[in-house]
This record gives C-alpha cells, sequence and structure tokens, in this order.
C-alpha cells in the first residue's frame, strides 16, 4: 500500500510543484518515518546501546525513499526489470555467497548471510539478538515489495482498461504470482523473517488479489457502505500504528472477554477465547479510528 499510494501523491505534486520540490519531500517524510521510527522503539527513553536502528517504520521509510525516487527517474518497464533484479539478485547473494562457519545456500535462522550481514554491520540493538527481521540486506527485497505496489496502481489507473478489467487483471496477477511464488519456494523457501524473493512474490500476490477484489466490489459494484470502518484507518494509519505503541489494544480487550470469559469461550471451541480478545480489539482500534475520523483528525507526513 506505501508503494500504490507513490504515484498518486508523486504525479499531483509533480505537476504542480514540479521534480524539485517532490525531491525535498521524498526526502523529508523518508526521514520524518525513520526518526518515528525511532520513537516507537523507545527512543532516548532506553540506554544508547538498546536503541533499535531498524525496524518496521524505518523500513517502510526506506523502502517509501528508494521506491519514490526509483519512480521519479525510471519508466514502469524499467520498474519491473529493476524488481525481478534485486529479487534475483538476493537470491543469488544466499544462494552462492558462502557464510562463515556455514558456508553458502544455508538458509536457516542464524545461517545465513542476511543474518551474518547485520550481526557484521547493523550497531546497537537487533531484534532477535545477533540479526534482526527488519535488517540491512532484507531491506532490498522489500524494495521490490513496495515497486509491486506501485505497479498495480499503475494498473489500476490505466484507463484505457474497463473498470472490471483493471479488477481481474490484479486478481489473475496476484494468482500468478503466488504459483510463481510458492514454485521459487522449493528452491528459496518463503521465509518472512530473511523477506526472500518467494516470500515477496506470494505476499505480492496475495495483496493484488485482495485489492483486486475490494476494487471491484467498491469501485465497480459501488458497495461502499460495508467498508467505512477500512476507510477509517486507511486514513489514519500511522497514528493508530504509533497509539498501539502506548495504548495495549490486547490488554483492554481482555477487560472485556478476559479471564473466565475467555477460558468459557476456549472450552466451546479451542482458541475461540484468543479470536474473542483479537476482534474486540480490533474493534476498539476502529473505534478510535472513527472518532478521529469524525473529527477530522489526521496524522500526516
Amino acid at each position: 500500500m506505501v508503494g500504490a499510494a507513490v504515484p498518486l501523491s508523486m504525479d499531483r505534486m509533480l505537476s504542480t510543484e514540479g521534480r524539485s520540490a517532490a525531491l525535498v519531500r521524498i526526502l523529508k517524510r523518508t526521514l520524518l518515518l525513520y526518526v518515528l521510527g525511532l520513537f516507537y522503539y523507545g527512543g532516548l527513553s532506553t540506554p544508547l546501546g538498546d536503541i533499535r536502528l531498524l525496524g518496521v517504520l524505518q523500513r517502510i521509510a526506506l523502502c517509501y525513499g528508494i521506491t519514490s525516487l526509483l519512480y521519479l527517474h525510471l519508466r514502469p518497464r524499467n520498474l519491473v526489470i529493476t524488481a525481478a533484479g534485486i529479487l534475483l539478485g538476493y537470491w543469488a547473494l544466499l544462494r552462492w555467497v558462502p557464510v562463515p562457519g556455514f558456508g553458502p545456500g544455508d538458509f536457516a535462522e542464524g545461517h545465513n548471510l542476511t543474518n551474518w550481514f547485520d550481526s557484521q554491520f547493523l550497531p546497537l540493538r537487533k531484534y532477535d539478538g545477533t540479526h534482526d527481521p527488519e535488517g540491512i540486506l532484507s531491506t532490498l527485497p522489500a524494495i521490490a515489495s513496495c515497486l509491486g505496489g506501485v505497479l498495480a496502481c499503475l494498473w489500476l489507473r490505466d484507463e484505457k482498461l474497463t473498470a472490471a478489467r483493471r479488477s481481474a487483471g490484479l486478481v489473475g496477477a496476484g494468482l500468478l504470482l503466488v504459483a510463481l511464488g510458492w514454485l521459487w519456494g522449493m528452491e528459496f523457501p518463503v521465509i518472512k523473517k530473511l523477506w526472500s524473493s518467494s516470500f515477496v512474490l506470494v505476499a505480492g500476490g496475495w495483496s493484488c488479489v485482495l485489492l483486486g477484489c475490494f476494487h471491484y466490489l467498491i469501485d465497480v459494484r459501488q458497495w461502499k457502505s460495508w467498508a467505512l470502518p477500512l476507510i477509517w484507518v486507511g486514513c489514519n494509519p500511522l497514528a493508530i500504528y504509533l497509539i498501539s505503541n502506548i495504548l495495549d489494544f490486547n490488554a483492554l480487550a481482555a477487560r472485556f472477554v478476559g479471564g473466565d470469559i475467555s477460558h468459557f469461550l476456549d472450552g466451546l471451541w479451542p482458541g475461540f477465547g484468543g479470536l474473542a480478545l483479537a476482534l474486540v480489539g480490533s474493534l476498539i482500534c476502529f473505534g478510535i479510528c472513527g472518532f478521529l475520523h469524525q473529527r477530522k483528525i489526521f496524522l500526516r507526513l
């Protein structure tokens, strides 16, 4: 979704303010997102050695910044080539570059090149001790994920196609990517923590399928009212993400369906208590976003 938003914001800015303003906006937004990531993981409340330099928001910042720069300078065909080159190059690195003590082609945690690279070159705190799931090398295929969003957006904006064909094209492309991803996974396993190239295809494929289905239901069939809570969250994704760092939705949900109620629900069906906690936590999240939306409070960078 970060990648899908890039053409929408960049094209508008290029037409009104020009390339220089777009470049400044990209750099400012990237820096602000990165700093917010540092804040999310504790900021200066922790000792210097416990600061996490790379995390979810920092990865989004880097992927957004690099993807936006690529979008400004490359045509769609070259964006496809760049994404494919990143995925193939990342696979080649992990397949053929030897890791001290383990050799090449070992994808197990702690044995692979991505984890070793973090242990050697990523300073300060790492989420998994010696390495980080949002580490240095794995940011490369994450950029390819973001480029996939750009390409999906360009397809949706192609006015030469009917709206229904755009929906069908996304669903078809998504299913193809999922199949290719699992096929590639026989050689390069689908591992989220590595952000493996096969994982990019599988995750991106399902994202395309869902985007195509939502586009068909909401934009083609005009069934919009049911999606209002999703609009609330979509208008304030950064705000609710930061709020979740301060307000524990699971702990709050447990005050309504925790304790004996959760155990009773688990007795009816194993895992049903946990599902109830998750659903109530999600409803609280939607409620906060609806409150902000009603009062036109939006956190934007």
